[in-house]
């Protein structure tokens, strides 16, 4: 659980004919992790001289039918991981199934989609023709008769209001709801003079539409054109709905299939060859080796070497596969979003899966407000597939549990007391009629969170030099423990100095050694030993110490953003209930009646918004004290995921 799975580092040797059994065994497995191998020049290492393969000869063919099925999935929207199998098929008949029928397919679609933007583009010209003749069609005029003149100029276009010419001239004028048009015949010699006049009462020409007859006449024409192309493209739309409700698993069980052999055939690429044989590496989680090496040796008829290597010190080139309980695995987002852990460290999930929903619990501790994010998260997690999204609602889930039963500890529901008094500790505040109690146990609050955070950044201590205990690093060990002596030292000083509230007043104990009393000489005692202690691994890392009190005080956001959600909550109560909705109900009125709607939209809106807030609040706040406090003290990150050769098979099989 706090250690990613065992990996096995296998190298496999055989003869070049044994490669394409090899890699058919290898992805039949889906556990082996391809190491890729780099060329080298010539004595640079133990390599060298090795080639990179080639693609299998059946790359090329598969890559194009890939192209093909992927080409008419996007066509019909199909996705291959929302379509749900009906039955498996079997790898030889579906490839006979991909040569017979695939290609009809793909000319038979091709030709609907040819056809059909055949048929959009006529319809947009069709368009484009109507409403170039509909201005037209507010005169009485034949389009022939626009055209055509060697001594008549004519002036056809849009204008805002009918306008006197004074030149000897044919006019016709149309207003309507579909806006004005106007057209002037004038003889030759007075065009300049008519151009002007119009021009300037705002005049735009508009281009004279091909055709003849009268414009309606066209228009109702293009119209029948237009419902024509339109049942054309409905008709084609309907048979290429048919087709995807039919060929959708085929296509889905295609790309599968396809995608399988362009990965097998493009392996090669990441294997180390000669002329006469091929070398590869890789890592198996150390339950599977014997598997692997069985189907090995029954598939090339045990000829093929398979060593497992030994990496010495160096662990950490091994990628990571989690292995964490069930319900730590949604946590796996959460630390994958920092980095994942190194193969050689320590895995932090399982401790953050539980520290994570107990902070945000802490800071929005309301039954009404986690029951409210349970309910998103529960109905959001139907419609959401697996993968981040997924893992990140189960995330969410198990945070508003935890509000909701620090809500029943702490006696909150939409900011009112539940009828019962707060089993941990107070947090109403003295806001509005209905405040009941003495008051939050501020000072308890802040104290408690500082504590929270002083044993959390000592489990990081701890984890910190239990990675170093595994690397045999012993300077890294002190260190550690010198962290946590400074530590428990500067806390051990402050209980000398002043008394603080909630813990032990050690200010006055008589003294021992040059005045100091004995918490004074043990923070001193510890303070010294840390010092060294840290020295030992680094002096620079000394000018971190201020750090240690910045750290455990940044706890205190666990109480102060609760307190802050309480406060916006009772805020809400106060003006949706006290200051709407109670005065009204002893005389309701009309007024009244508007009051007291507005004062459950109040109370609605204000505890919806402040639910959002405190997702983001305690979702926020939580990860920060994750990653900047805990992490630090012992997380690195940046391991190589795991990612098998090999793929899950939904609808095909062997």
């Amino acid at each position: 659980m706090l250690q990613s799975k065992r990996m096995s580092h296998l190298l496999i040797a055989a003869s070049r004919e044994q490669m394409e059994p090899v890699i058919q065994e290898l992805y039949s497995h889906r556990v082996f992790h391809i190491k890729v191998f780099t060329e080298q020049e010539e004595g640079e290492g133990e390599y060298a001289g090795l080639t990179i393969g080639t693609p299998l000869p059946a790359a090329g063919e598969a890559s194009e039918r890939l192209v093909q099925v992927r080409s008419l999935e996007s066509m019909f929207g199909v996705d291959r991981e929302s379509v749900e199998p009906t039955q498996k098929r079997s790898r030889s008949a579906l490839r006979a199934l991909i040569d017979r029928e695939l290609p009809a397919l793909w000319d038979r679609v091709e030709e609907l989609m040819s056809r059909r933007a055949a048929s959009e583009a006529a319809l947009r010209v069709h368009e484009q023709q109507i409403r170039d003749l509909k201005p037209f069609a507010l005169a009485p005029l034949e389009l022939e008769l626009y055209r055509g003149y060697e001594s008549i100029a004519v002036f056809a276009g849009r204008i805002p209001r009918d306008v006197e010419i004074p030149a000897p001239h044919e006019k016709f004028f149309s207003a309507s709801r579909e806006g004005t048009f106007i057209a002037v015949f004038t003889p030759l010699q007075y065009r300049d003079d008519v151009e002007r006049h119009l021009l300037n009462a705002q005049f735009v020409p508009l281009p004279i539409p091909e055709g003849e007859g009268l414009p309606q006449a066209l228009i109702d024409q293009h119209a029948r054109q237009i419902a024509s192309l339109r049942d054309e493209i409905a008709k084609i739309d309907g048979e290429l709905s048919e087709i995807k409700a039919r060929q959708a698993e085929f296509l889905a069980a295609c790309e599968e299939l396809l995608v399988a052999e362009v990965e097998q055939a493009e392996a090669p690429l990441r294997f180390a060859t000669t002329q006469q044989a091929f070398i590869v590496e890789g890592w198996v989680p150390v339950g599977e080796v014997e598997r692997v090496k069985s189907g090995l040796s029954l598939a090339t008829g045990g000829r093929v070497l398979v060593t497992e290597l030994d990496d010495g010190e160096d662990h950490h080139q091994a990628p990571v596969e989690y292995d964490n309980p069930s319900f730590a695995r949604p946590t796996e987002l959460i630390i994958d979003t920092y980095a994942r852990p190194r193969y050689d460290e320590i895995d932090p999930t399982l401790f953050v899966s539980i520290i994570f929903p107990i902070f945000f619990g802490l800071i929005l501790g309301d039954v009404g407000y986690g029951a409210i994010l349970l309910v998103c998260a529960l109905g959001l997690r139907k419609m959401v597939g697996a993968g981040a999204g997924r893992q990140l609602l189960d995330v969410l889930r198990n945070a508003s549990i935890s509000s909701i039963i620090f809500g029943i500890l702490l006696s909150e529901c939409f900011g009112f007391s539940l009828p019962w008094d707060p089993l941990l500790f107070n947090r109403h505040l003295a806001i509005g009629a209905h405040a009941t109690g003495h008051g939050p146990d501020i000072v308890l609050l802040l104290v408690i969170a500082v504590w929270i955070g002083i044993f959390q950044i000592t489990l990081g201590r701890l984890l910190n030099a239990v990675n170093h205990v595994r690397h045999r690093e012993t300077a890294g060990v002190l260190a550690q423990a010198g962290w946590i002596a400074i530590m428990y030292g500067i806390l051990a000083l402050l209980w000398s100095l002043a008394p603080i509230p909630y813990m032990p007043d050690l200010t006055g104990l008589p003294p021992v050694v040059m005045g100091l009393n004995a918490a004074a000489l043990t923070g001193a005692v510890l303070l010294v030993f840390g010092a060294v202690a840290v020295m030992r691994e680094s002096a620079l890392e000394l000018i971190e110490i201020p750090t240690v009190i910045s750290h455990a005080m940044s706890y205190a956001r666990l109480s102060a953003v609760g307190l802050s959600s309480v406060a916006i909550a009772m805020v809400v109560n106060l003006m949706a209930i006290e200051m709407l909705i109670e005065p009204q109900l002893e005389h309701l009125t009309p007024v009244g009646i508007v009051s007291i709607v507005m004062g459950i939209l109040v109370f609605l809106v204000g505890h919806l918004l402040n639910a959002a807030l405190g997702l983001l609040g305690g979702g926020l706040q939580s990860l920060r004290l994750q990653y900047v406090e805990f992490f630090t003290k012992f997380y690195k990150g940046g391991g190589e995921k795991f990612n098998p050769f090999g793929m899950k098979k939904r609808f095909t099989e062997d």
